[in-house]
């Protein structure tokens, strides 16, 4: 089956792929060739890792942290590039020589020490002094940084600061494998001076690594997670405790409390595997297909783009695992196309944020949220997605008729037919749909996550081969490379979060706070909900999805548990929240990663995006109300609570946006709001109240229409 040969259009032509974060080397010749290399290993080393030669837990995530610090820092750079042909000044390259050659050394002499002690516990020659390791070890980390952050590097070439923070994070992990049994006895407890100064250089890496894939937000959320280990004694209330060594906090947070622990876990396994299959969904342009199958259903409505914007990118989002990053890779068409039909650029903007944020509360993936979720909860991972289905059809439903109502509004149209894909054609491809079908089909039938996901990697290669793009060996290994450059992100995103999980099992907060939340609930269990509420939005502010969901479940979601809400529902709760803080202001990475493309103000595209995901605000709470929303109860009782949800997202829709059978003014709309919030509750009586609210509200409008119909017709015979 061939595809079609439909000229490419605007609607056909291809999104754009998510590019790696911060500043991007692009080494050519022997480095670039290096570097591809390297970056097919390391997706390589998991994918052999997870379906055929398992290591030990601890050891593969060490190495699954090493391998992409080294690739990061060589394909990242700390500070803005140098253009070429500008020179420094004379002090500041003698600067850098003085700089290069001291951290240099000090490089290698922590790397010799390293090697010896291998070299010794293979031959059985006797121990190695460490004495002199930590030293050199802060030396070479305060060099490095000092040149990555200050001396600016070429594009094209790798520069000695980061090939030195390469070869400290191989240090780091040479250290912790030579000394794996004896570490996981020491860490936390009686740490020596080398286990501090690799745990110290380790965290530095890490935060410096998310630095440069995505800003100083959460850098400098574990920076004040990491200060609050040590200044809790003389903190009040709630947030106080005794305090800690340096030694044993450092290496405490570099094991399976924090660093190494479900974060890592998820990363190195779920992430690192769906992000593969992302790659290759990409690379045998079976993605594509998924995006011109959006335009070919939803093109020709009324403001059409926005609508496939709605689609597109809730099915590219569920796979993609980041908000702001699923902005860039399918914004770049949609949002163009929706200014073209009339769209305002910060409408067009916040429908991209608010519809690809919507893709990490969507099954079958979720962004990797439902991964985290089941390590956390222990809950089986096809119960959280069956779960999941309606209150993300519920958001979606939302999002589709706050587009159609802004479409209706406005008086927009739909794209003309000529400009879209074939929808018969489309139809005919729909066997391209064989690797998320099978995808979903696996889990369902029992198989692990793992497997399931391995399996939907391979189909994409043999449902490629009956497209007019299969796929050989070239276009695979370049799929393996892009998921790794890929997988930076989300590596230094979920090590980054389990920094500040750990700071809250080391110090107890989390359980402090959730003491709190029981004392807000005696007053009132809403403003408990409420209160958990904020703290997730805030604590999610400036973080991507995962880890914004990791933190806030570690702090919130407990306090929610002991109030008796069912474990299911209370981190539900928490994710919603966390995921939506991507479109909360002031701070909404989503919103102003479309405001960039659109050419709009951060801001008020942040607000709009707001107002198009306020169901996201609303779902939560309605499923609180009613667990049949999450399919717990009978099928009656999910069917009813299901329609009058839709209903009462409807309501709210048309009161956020003014319109309901036309222009609402102020008093109709207060009603419809009225009707929509009535409905979340999910009991008779307040559904049969919010019904007759907006039936009033409709008789307000229709007599409104009749008296401005007759108005008309008085003036118009007048003037005759």
């Amino acid at each position: 089956m061939m595809e079609p040969t439909k000229p490419q259009s605007a609607a056909t032509a291809v999104p754009a792929e998510e590019t790696l974060p911060g500043r991007q080397r692009e080494a050519g010749g022997l480095t670039g060739l290096v570097l591809f290399w390297l970056c097919v290993a390391y997706t390589g080393f998991h994918l052999i890792t997870l379906n055929v030669i398992p290591l030990e837990t601890w050891t593969y995530r060490i190495l699954h942290i090493a391998g992409a610090l080294v690739i990061g820092f060589s394909l990242t750079a700390g500070a803005d590039f140098r253009p070429d042909g500008v020179a420094m000044p004379a002090w500041r390259r003698w600067l850098e020589r003085l700089t290069a050659g001291v951290g240099l050394a000090a490089g290698v002499w922590s790397l010799g020490t390293l090697a010896h002690a291998l070299w010794s516990a293979q031959t059985g020659a006797g121990p190695t002094s460490l004495s002199y390791l930590p030293q050199s070890l802060y030396v070479a980390t305060a060099a490095a940084l000092a040149g990555a952050w200050l001396m600016p590097s070429r594009a094209h070439k790798l520069f000695w600061a980061d090939v030195l923070l390469a070869a400290l994070a191989i240090a780091v992990a040479g250290y912790l494998l030579l000394n794996l049994q004896q570490w996981r006895f020491r860490a936390g407890v009686f740490a020596t001076e080398a286990d501090l100064a690799v745990a110290v250089v380790g965290l530095l890496l890490i935060l410096e690594l998310t630095r440069r894939v995505t800003g100083l937000a959460l850098v400098i959320i574990s920076g004040l997670f990491v200060a609050y280990a040590f200044l809790g004694p003389w903190l009040p209330g709630f947030l106080y405790h005794s305090g800690y060594s340096a030694g044993r906090f450092f290496t405490y947070i570099y094991t399976d409390n924090g660093i190494l622990g479900t974060t890592t876990a998820v990363s190195s396994t779920y992430i690192i595997l769906f992000l593969a299959f992302a790659a290759f969904l990409n690379a045998t342009r079976v993605g594509e297909y998924f995006f011109n199958f959006s335009f070919a259903v939803a093109g020709r409505a009324r403001g059409g783009p926005a609508k496939v914007a709605v689609f597109a990118s809730g099915l590219m989002g569920t796979i993609n695992g980041t908000s702001a990053g699923n902005v860039v890779a399918t914004g770049s068409l949609t949002i163009p196309l929706m200014k073209r039909v009339g769209y305002h650029p910060r409408t067009a903007a916040a429908v991209e944020a608010v519809a690809s944020t919507g893709g990490q509360i969507m099954p079958p993936i979720m962004g990797a949220g439902a991964f985290i979720m089941a390590e956390l909860t222990g809950i089986p991972y096809t119960e959280l997605v069956i779960a999941a289905i309606i209150p993300a059809l519920l958001y979606f439903l939302s999002v589709y008729l706050m587009v159609d109502l802004e479409a209706a509004k406005t008086g927009l149209t739909g794209m003309r037919g000529d400009d879209l894909p074939s929808l018969r054609a489309m139809l005919w491809q729909a066997y391209l749909f064989l690797p998320v079908a099978l995808l979903i089909g696996a889990l369902f039938l029992g198989y692990s996550v793992i497997r399931a996901g391995s399996v939907a990697l391979a189909s994409t290669i043999l449902v490629s081969w009956f497209t007019t793009h299969p796929m050989g060996l070239r276009r695979a290994l370049g799929a393996l490379a892009t998921a790794a450059k890929l997988a930076l992100q989300m590596v230094a995103v979920c090590a980054c979060a389990g920094i500040i999980v750990g700071v809250i099992a080391l110090t107890g907060v989390g359980g402090r706070f959730s003491a709190m939340l029981l004392n807000v609930a005696e007053q009132s269990q809403v403003l408990a909900l409420f209160f958990a509420m904020a703290i997730a939005i805030l604590l999610g502010m400036g973080m991507p999805t995962t880890a914004a969901y990791a933190v806030a479940a570690s702090v919130v979601a407990p306090g929610l548990i002991l109030l008796g809400i069912d474990p299911l529902i209370a981190h539900f709760f928490v994710f919603y929240f966390a995921v939506v803080s991507a479109i909360t202001p002031p701070v909404a990475l989503a919103a102003y990663a479309g405001a960039g493309i659109a050419g709009s103000d951060p801001f008020q595209t942040a607000g709009t995006s707001f107002k198009l995901g306020i169901a996201a605000f609303v779902v939560p709470f309605m499923f609180f109300y009613n667990p049949a929303l999450l399919m717990q109860g009978s099928a009656v009782e999910i069917l009813v609570v299901v329609i009058t949800a839709s209903v009462g997202i409807y309501f709210l829709s048309a009161a956020a946006q003014a319109w309901f059978l036309g222009a609402l003014s102020a008093v109709p709309r207060l009603a419809v709001l009225a009707a929509g919030l009535l409905m979340i509750e999910g009991a008779w009586l307040t559904d049969l109240v919010g019904v007759a609210l907006a039936g009033a509200a409709a008789l307000w409008q229709r007599r409104g229409a009749v008296q401005a119909r007759r108005q008309q017709a008085v003036e118009g015979s007048l003037a005759d």
